[in-house]
């Protein structure tokens, strides 16, 4: 027989413990390395392409893939012409610093790839017709011993609607005497230079007139709204009166002190100037 249970003492069940396991996969870091081994690949893929491309092509066609993306033109700056030239309106005679020497030839204002070809859309018509009128400008003004001091404040640029020839005044040059519009003998003969240039150059002529900000006295009966566009129409006479054919003037206009070169100083003598430009 059993012997009964003894009274007093009560026994505790054993304690019950839980075990939490965690299991990591091996060698798992999230998924940031599949965005750098996708660049990795991507990479990759456009260095073995450029590759063939090279071996591919011709050292000619290479030279023309290269030089379509020499940076010739620039889109023309807000402001007016003369600061909106192929290196923010440089002079004709300013040195060039390409790096890509055998490929270029020029001065900085502007810059030809040697062998250019293309039509108006690719650019290759408009760069070679300013070619044409620089290379003529600086013949003609390097061939006379008094325009060879003048070079500076010619400017060549390259315009939407064709190509920009800027004389600007200085101080120490000045095309009109002042407040008239009377040519002064140096830039008479400069004009006979740039009818030269542009005589032989197929396309429209478009000319406009700037003043500086400089204020008129009290009682005179001009302003600078009719002296720029006197000025212009000074300056078409010039060149009419150079051999340039009277059919191929598109518009003369002035625009008095409207679009400064030198816009923090509207007085500027660099404002005064001469805009010639050559339409398509």
């Amino acid at each position: 027989m059993a012997a009964p249970p003894k009274r007093g003492k009560l026994e505790l069940p054993p304690p019950i413990i839980v075990k939490k396991v965690t299991i990591v996969a091996a060698g798992h870091h999230g998924g940031a390395w599949k965005v750098a081994y996708a660049d990795f690949v991507t990479a990759m893929m456009a260095f073995f392409l450029l590759l063939w491309l090279l071996g591919a092509t011709t050292e000619k066609q290479r030279k023309g893939i290269a030089d379509y993306f020499t940076p010739t033109l620039v889109k023309m700056k807000e402001g007016s012409a003369g600061s909106n030239g192929l290196l923010g309106g440089s002079s004709i005679t300013d040195v060039d610093n390409y790096p890509n020497r055998k490929g270029q030839t020029g001065t900085k204002s502007i810059t030809i790839p040697r062998d250019t070809t293309g039509g108006p859309k690719e650019g290759g018509s408009k760069i070679k017709r300013m070619a044409q009128v620089t290379q003529k400008l600086v013949e003609k003004l390097s061939a006379n011993e008094k325009l060879k001091r003048l070079k500076r404040i010619v400017k060549v640029s390259a315009a939407p609607e064709g190509i920009r020839i800027d004389l600007v005044d200085d101080a120490d040059f000045s095309m009109f005497a002042l407040g008239t519009t009377v040519l002064t003998g140096d830039a008479q003969e400069l004009l006979r230079a740039v009818a030269s240039a542009v005589g032989p150059v197929d396309g429209g002529l478009q000319i406009r007139g700037h003043t500086d900000s400089l204020k008129w006295r009290p009682g005179v009966g001009t302003n600078n709204w009719s002296l720029s566009a006197g000025r212009a129409e000074t300056t078409r006479q010039a060149l009419l009166r150079s051999g340039v054919a009277e059919v191929r003037f598109r518009r003369i206009e002035g625009v008095a002190d409207r679009e400064p070169l030198v816009k923090d100083n509207p007085a500027d003598p660099r404002n005064r100037r001469m805009s010639i430009l050559l339409t398509e």
